[in-house]
């Protein structure tokens, strides 16, 4: 990639349901510098769905269309099936092109490793969407945690629940593991990423994963305890089945806890259509919806004082990806990260399998 160069970079993005169409083309096309050049779907409504939000942007009905013209792209974003993700990522690799992989990278740490060798031999970018890490809460956390607003933090609870006792369908419900659906390849590739940029590498791991909801075939309720080498323990829930939601953080340490309900506004904003470019205050949380920061109280009776919310900010991730193409800035999701949650993933899987604590 050519460095100071004032040309938009082009973007050619691989897949538009859900995560192609909510988050990556808006994202993609709220950053200076990036312009969406071609959207990949062989869907006709999906493609006159892109026509309308970017006009101009040009539509491919298969991979092998932007193949063809790698020469005219300057980074490609993989957000189609899980299943794909690999074989995609590998084809644009060795054409040189760098690449934004949808978490999760791969159905593997072996696999995310053998990418990541293969980008470092192209000398390419290759980075993974962990989006989840610029959340409004995520944020908060850190930022207490570095403040040493809780002391040593003892115990990490981290939940992605939801009630949701109808399948919707779809691969991400499939019970077949080339898809690699389920709860935990999904919303547990966020909430294990999270746990260990805030601490660290895991040593030992235990999970139980159940299928609940009738006619389902891939795990729709499941649970991860992690012990860190540093002594912090991880509890992270991720559920379709849960008729009461817990707190989405609830951190504990030697002189306070944390406590944080709801979700972080930004993906409800893109589904509603609302965008970056176009809003003043992307992010922000009402006063009522902050965490609480205490000891020895529950929030629930008043105990503790809220913590402002930081905003959200999920246009950093492609700022970020913009600055390490243009000017060899920090690539902002790895794919080592990516194959390190991948270990705690498998980890977790063949835990619950088995009903062992696995060691890494």
């Amino acid at each position: 990639m050519t460095s100071g160069t004032s040309s938009p970079l082009r973007v050619g993005l691989i897949g538009y349901g859900l995560a192609g169409s909510v988050f990556h083309g808006p994202l993609i096309t709220a950053t200076e510098g990036l312009v969406l050049d071609t959207v990949v779907t062989s869907d006709p409504e999906r493609q006159a769905q892109a026509r309308a939000e970017f006009p101009g942007v040009r539509c491919a009905a298969g991979a092998g269309e932007l193949w063809a013209r790698a020469g005219e792209l300057d980074l490609v974003v993989i957000a189609s099936p899980n299943r794909t993700h690999v074989a995609l990522a590998e084809t644009a690799l060795r054409a040189g092109l760098p690449v934004v992989v949808d978490k999760p990278l791969a159905g593997t740490a072996a696999e995310a490793r053998h990418l990541a060798a293969l980008a470092e031999q192209q000398g390419v970018l290759l980075s993974v969407f962990q989006n989840r890490r610029w959340d409004n809460d995520f944020r908060t956390l850190q930022h207490l945690v570095a403040q040493g607003e809780l002391g040593e933090v003892q115990r990490f609870e981290s939940r992605f629940e939801r009630w949701r006792p109808q399948l919707k369908g779809g691969w991400r419900e499939s019970g077949d593991p080339a898809e690699i659906g389920g709860l935990l390849y999904d919303l547990g590739s966020h909430l294990v990423d999270q746990a260990l940029v805030l601490f660290g590498p895991v040593q030992r791991v235990y999970a139980e994963s159940d299928v609940r909801r009738p006619g389902a075939r891939a795990d729709d309720d499941t649970f991860l305890a992690l012990t860190h080498t540093g002594g912090v323990r991880s509890h992270l829930y991720m559920s379709a089945t849960a008729a009461q939601l817990g707190p989405r953080f609830r951190v504990l340490g030697s002189t306070a806890g944390w406590v944080k309900y709801g979700l972080d506004p930004q993906e409800a904003a893109l589904r509603e259509g609302r965008r970056p470019a176009t809003e003043a205050e992307w992010g922000v949380e009402p006063r009522e919806l902050w965490g609480t920061l205490g000891a020895g109280e529950s929030p629930l009776t008043g105990g503790g004082h809220p913590v402002e919310t930081l905003p959200g900010d999920y246009p950093a991730y492609y700022a970020a990806v913009a600055a390490a193409l243009r000017e060899g800035g920090p690539n902002p999701v790895t794919a080592a990260e990516a194959a390190a949650a991948l270990d705690v993933l498998e980890a977790a899987r063949r835990s619950a399998r088995e009903g062992v604590t696995v060691s890494l």
